[in-house]
């Protein structure tokens, strides 16, 4: 952690979720939370799973927050976490805001993570990581979703940082680990082995997946989007650019829904609160 991050002041949230199978579908088993970061109370829209939206009050991260999530999913158990609304990164004085999300999933656990997107201001010096740790058998099917700046405000990404971290293990071995620095102005942002000037970015990751899964997942890609699949042996990669998010949304879910029945042996029951 940066020394900026460390010192710096801001608000200090935590959450810790747990799961786990009670009488034929999925309960929290535990529901801890410090400081503006909580879950609503537990769905059950459908037979077996359990619909948490976890919810930050403020409205948005500013310089200096610290926002944890650790999510456990026991043996058993299906929880399909999302939010109600994108994560606001918002301009920085100096201090950087760090996200931290650890998600572990047990042998025999499913996981499908499912947050709305997230918004870098101009300005912001935001610190992101996610890391997915799978025991053998268990299920994950999880995406991304990044702005950055505001295009459609007339507000670019002209100055600021956005470091983000994913890291995925199943059994301690690691399937994908990569790291993007966007710097605002730098190349990694311009270049075509980069963003080639997208301002919007996000990714799809399905355990599990065979050769037709990608095939389904190429059925449902619009001929001009700039977005690829491939596998990496069990694990799809689904990677979309471009400079609308609502876009990037609708494929990341065209995605989910054919990948789901394939993979989880479900039909897609999308979050009611992605229609509200």
């Amino acid at each position: 952690m940066s020394a900026a991050v460390a010192e710096s002041p801001g608000w200090r949230a935590s959450l810790e979720l747990g799961f786990g199978p009670l009488g034929g579908r999925t309960v929290p088993t535990h529901r801890r939370h410090s400081g503006p970061l909580r879950v609503q109370k537990a769905f059950h829209p459908e037979p077996g799973v359990c619909h948490s939206y976890i919810v930050h009050p403020p409205g948005g991260v500013v310089g200096g927050d610290r926002l944890n999530t650790t999510v456990d999913v026991n043996p058993g158990a299906h929880a399909l976490i999302t939010t109600p609304g994108a994560t606001k990164f918002y301009r920085s004085a100096g201090p950087v805001a760090c996200q931290r999300q650890s998600l572990r999933v047990a042998a025999g656990a499913t996981l499908e993570w499912l947050p709305l997107e997230q918004i870098v201001f101009d300005g912001a010096q935001v610190e992101a990581n996610l890391l997915v740790e799978l025991e053998a058998g268990a299920r994950f099917i999880g995406w991304e979703l990044t702005c950055l700046g505001r295009p459609a405000a007339a507000a670019p990404f002209r100055s600021g940082r956005f470091d983000a971290w994913m890291q995925l293990h199943r059994d301690g071995v690691p399937l994908l680990h990569e790291r993007s620095d966007y710097a605002a102005g730098s190349d990694l942002l311009r270049a075509p082995w980069g963003l080639n000037g997208a301002s919007a970015s996000g990714f799809l990751l399905a355990t599990g997946a065979d050769d037709e899964a990608v095939a389904a997942v190429r059925g449902v890609i619009p001929t001009a989007a700039r977005a690829g699949v491939t596998r990496l042996d069990e694990l799809l990669v689904l990677r979309w650019l471009g400079t609308n998010a609502e876009a990037g949304a609708r494929l990341l879910r065209a995605a989910w829904a054919v990948l789901r029945p394939r993979l989880l042996g479900r039909d897609p029951h999308e979050p009611r609160i992605w229609r509200t």
